[in-house]
């Protein structure tokens, strides 16, 4: 009766591995498309505490499956327990799912705290990790792929959760950041290569791919390429005037379709000496102050280049959900090409203001919004 039954379950096991065998190239990129929907749900839904404590989570279990992913696969006789053998089967689908969830979770971190103009060489890089975690899913099976994308995970995750964990902008807890994160990769290659004694051979490439991450990763923030996590810009806009009012800013603004902001581009027609403002809200944990600085540029038709013509500051203090409400008045502002780049007091960028100023040839309809 008990041969009877582990037949039985034998068969079942094989059945179902040869249905998940058939539908395998639907299942993997499933599971990577429901872990964005689980990140893009959670960072609607859930406080940045925990959605970092699910991510954490997440980290840890990847970590745990590649470890016994390894160690499975370095056994000569097969492994005749029924739950191992299940979790061997279903590990791809795991390890899709998870990577693609800290995938996306690192660039809706990255992207809400950066400009795409400046930080699109960080973000391009993950969004590569992605597609590749799904086009060429077969190679992530293998050892140094996995611990690869493993460490770049750590160390996106570890210098995102330092500074939410101490509200500060410090460069060092970046450097604290990879330190950490080096330590951790080392301590795990550790117990990988004892648990799965075929990875031994491939110390080197491991060394030299967590370090080669590490360059990058170090030159990217160094070169403020990576954007200041924890500071997300939430809106701007381009005024007329600005005026303190009960409860908030009174802004006035001029009248203007959405779909000519977007294709055309904001235009705003000025009178005499008129001066221009930019308003801009930006989102910080509570405790958290930090410099944020309006780096107005003008476009120089002669020179045919960017020249900076005013860097305005204000300190922003952290805690309101909507984002700390700031602006910059510039009382010179010839017609031509703008930018503001919104940035912090190390320079890296938070988002950038566009706009074209132009000679009002006839009186303007301004409108009023409280922000």
């Amino acid at each position: 009766m008990e041969i009877k039954n582990t037949v039985q379950r034998w068969v079942r096991f094989h059945l179902i591995k040869h249905w998940y065998e058939k539908y395998e190239r639907i299942l993997l990129p499933a599971m990577l498309l429901f872990g964005v929907i689980t990140d893009a749900w959670a960072f609607a839904e859930i406080d940045t505490v925990v959605v970092l404590s699910i991510l954490g989570v997440y980290l840890v279990t990847s970590g745990g499956i590649i470890l016994f992913l390894n160690r499975y696969d370095t056994k000569i006789l097969p492994d005749l327990n029924r739950f191992r053998c299940y979790l061997r089967l279903l590990s791809p689908l795991l390890i899709q799912f998870l990577f693609g969830a800290l995938l996306n979770a690192v660039f809706i971190f990255y992207f809400f705290s950066g400009t795409l103009f400046v930080s699109w060489p960080f973000l391009l890089l993950v969004v590569f990790l992605m597609i590749s975690n799904d086009v060429f899913r077969h190679h992530f099976v293998k050892p140094l792929v996995q611990v690869s994308v493993y460490f770049f995970l750590l160390f996106s995750y570890v210098s995102i959760a330092l500074p939410f964990l101490f509200n500060s902008l410090s460069i060092w807890l970046f450097i604290v950041s990879g330190a950490a994160s080096i330590i951790l990769i080392s301590v795990y290659l550790f117990v990988l290569t004892r648990l799965a004694a075929s990875t031994k051979k491939q110390s080197i490439n491991f060394i030299l791919s967590i370090l080669v991450i590490s360059i990058f990763m170090n030159a990217l923030y160094f070169f403020n390429i990576v954007p200041p996590i924890p500071l997300a810009l939430r809106e701007h806009l381009v005024s007329h005037g600005i005026v303190r009012s009960a409860g908030g800013y009174l802004l006035h603004v001029e009248k203007e379709s959405w779909w000519k902001k977007i294709f055309i581009g904001s235009t705003f027609h000025k009178s005499g000496e008129e001066s221009l403002s930019v308003y801009t809200a930006i989102f910080a944990p509570k405790n958290l102050n930090a410099k944020i600085i309006h780096d107005w540029q003008w476009y120089d038709t002669t020179k045919k280049e960017w020249v900076s013509k005013d860097r305005l500051s204000f300190l922003l203090t952290g805690g309101r959900r909507e984002g700390f409400r700031g602006y910059s008045t510039k009382t010179t502002v010839p017609a031509g090409q703008w930018r503001v780049y919104v940035k912090t007091e190390r320079g890296q960028v938070l988002g950038r203001v566009s706009f074209t100023v132009v000679i009002a040839s006839e009186s303007i309809i301004l409108k009023d919004i409280l922000k």
